[in-house]
């Protein structure tokens, strides 16, 4: 395995932002880490680059270890964290020869590593890295990551803040360099990035709560899932969680995810409900999950165990 994680833990304080994280990454592959703001994946990353130490635990990269061995660390992997961290007075070739200097290499030497990725800043090499727009930031600051022919790529939410274009681009180029054998380890907020990963894990509150494909994720969710669509969407919200057999109801753009704590379940029922509630134009069709139907439905049953964990600590006493 390229990457091998046991049972890390990290607290600042009393805030645990790491609770006994495991998992393995393949050579090869591109490992996704997907989860809301706050789930511990920078923080995960950090120590994975040895910039940071963890509590307990250990980890390694390659077979080194990232706290006895942070010097090899340091030569075999390239490192993109989340916020844009390039000498911004320095020009978009400044920045490049700059980085590849410090791992004694030259942009010629590893040309062939980022010309798919440099030939779309190249016009702009004469501009200031802190002039250049957010896409194009975040291929300078790939190009810098590859510049000395990591063996292993770990990106920490490469993605946010662009544009949707600049993102499909930049999954575009990471799954051109999984195909050239790089190991690449992503984290992001955005739920369909997940797609693009071989394997992804599902973070919330500094724990993994699953690991799986795109597809096994998606397959996990355990109930039938229900778009429902009205005219007065914030009635209808409003509606659904009021009624009796409501097990689960989130929104999804114009859309609520809807599930029912029935086993025989009928959508014309729920659909006549509605109706009598007032709202027209109803359509309640079955769906397929997806991978953040499954994060939500997890994160949601980790807060119901952690509320009842609670109450039972409390009549314990």
């Amino acid at each position: 395995m390229t990457v091998t994680v046991k049972n890390l833990t990290k607290n600042y304080g009393e805030i645990k932002a790491l609770k006994g994280v495991s998992f393995d990454v393949a050579s090869g592959e591109l490992f996704g880490l997907i989860g809301p703001d706050g789930a511990g994946k920078t923080t995960l990353f950090r120590i994975l680059t040895s910039l940071l130490l963890q509590d307990d635990g250990e980890a390694k990269v390659h077979g080194f270890d990232v706290v006895a061995d942070y010097r090899e660390i340091r030569k075999i992997i390239g490192y993109m964290p989340g916020r844009f961290s390039l000498y911004q007075d320095l020009t978009v070739e400044e920045n490049l020869n700059f980085f590849a200097t410090i791992f004694n290499t030259t942009v010629e030497e590893n040309y062939q590593l980022i010309r798919d990725i440099y030939h779309q800043i190249a016009p702009f090499k004469t501009r200031r890295a802190g002039d250049l727009s957010g896409g194009m930031k975040q291929k300078l600051a790939l190009s810098c990551a590859l510049i000395h022919k990591p063996e292993i790529l770990i990106l920490d939410e490469p993605t946010t803040g662009v544009d949707a274009v600049s993102r499909r681009e930049f999954w575009d180029m990471l799954a051109r360099l999984r195909a050239s054998g790089l190991t690449i380890l992503v984290s992001t907020p955005y739920m369909d990035e997940a797609s693009r990963c071989d394997r992804v894990a599902l973070m919330d509150r500094g724990k993994i709560l699953s690991i799986n494909t795109p597809a096994g994720i998606s397959d996990e969710f355990s109930r039938p899932l229900y778009a429902v669509k009205a005219d007065r969407r914030y009635q209808l919200l409003k509606t659904l969680r009021s009624y009796p057999y409501t097990r689960s109801v989130f929104t999804f753009g114009e859309l609520a995810h809807y599930t029912d704590s029935r086993d025989d379940f009928d959508p014309e029922m729920l659909r006549s409900h509605l109706e009598q509630e007032g709202l027209r134009d109803v359509r309640v069709e079955l769906i397929n999950p997806g991978v953040e139907d499954t994060l939500i439905s997890l994160m949601t049953t980790e807060s119901e165990s952690i509320v009842d964990g609670n109450k039972f600590g409390k009549s314990g006493e």
